[in-house]
């Protein structure tokens, strides 16, 4: 695993804590790091998983360096971005995301992907960046977006790069609740130890059968985007 990411279980709760020192950089490193922590967590038969950020920082996305590398290397970690969310939205047991500062573009749709997002009540920017960085956005972080955005604020998130922090990214559909930032990590793991009292296999039953549409729309969606992915970076070497 990662040096960037650290796993801790405790009381059946596993923590992955992201901290590479600086943005949390979603690169394909940390991408396997947190997958490798779900399998750990998994096997360990943990019943909430916990992703936590640094800091003042949840996640400030793709590692944008890697786009000036090898087309195989963008590819893959793309893929594994839109996997990623797909494996968390599908999750076997409850995913709370400790969002300790700023979630932007894929660190967004990381933040979108988990059951319950606990956030800052600062100015921490929840950011769907990229048509203001001349990026068209993927079919899948529109799927993730739509999933849990209200409909006024899909539009302005995604559409027009409007970035929300504090009780309007709650309204939003960012976040499900605020609190100090310095109580991100404990609210957290306070809510994931009143998530241990669920039935298992009831919430897996259900999450699976409540989440069809949006799963098999990102079933499709990721099909699409790897074909656009490919034929967009088959030039380049």
């Amino acid at each position: 695993m990662s040096t960037a990411l650290n796993y801790d279980l405790s009381d059946n709760i596993a923590t992955l804590a992201m901290d590479d020192g600086k943005a949390n950089a979603l690169n394909v490193t940390m991408l396997q790091a947190i997958n490798d922590g779900l399998d750990r967590a998994l096997a360990d038969k943990a019943a909430v998983v916990v992703i936590q950020g640094r800091e003042k920082m949840f996640s400030g996305g793709f590692d944008l360096s890697a786009f000036k590398r090898e087309p195989a290397e963008i590819v893959a970690m793309l893929t594994a971005g839109a996997k990623l969310s797909e494996r968390l939205l599908a999750f076997p047991v409850p995913v709370v995301a400790a969002c300790t500062g700023h979630a932007v573009a894929m660190g967004s749709f990381l933040l979108l992907s988990c059951d319950v997002r606990i956030g800052p009540d600062n100015d921490a920017r929840f950011h769907i960046n990229e048509v203001l960085i001349g990026m068209i956005l993927p079919h899948f972080a529109i799927e993730v977006s739509r999933q849990r955005l209200t409909p006024a604020a899909f539009t302005q998130a995604v559409n027009m790069a409007t970035p929300h922090s504090g009780q309007r990214a709650v309204a939003a559909g960012f976040l499900d609740e605020i609190v100090a930032p310095e109580s991100v990590a404990e609210a957290a793991r306070s809510r994931a130890v009143m998530l241990k009292s669920l039935n298992a296999g009831a919430y897996l039953a259900t999450k699976l059968r409540s989440r069809k549409p949006v799963l098999d729309a990102m079933k499709k969606a990721i099909e699409q985007d790897c074909t656009d992915w490919a034929e967009a970076f088959k030039t380049r070497g």
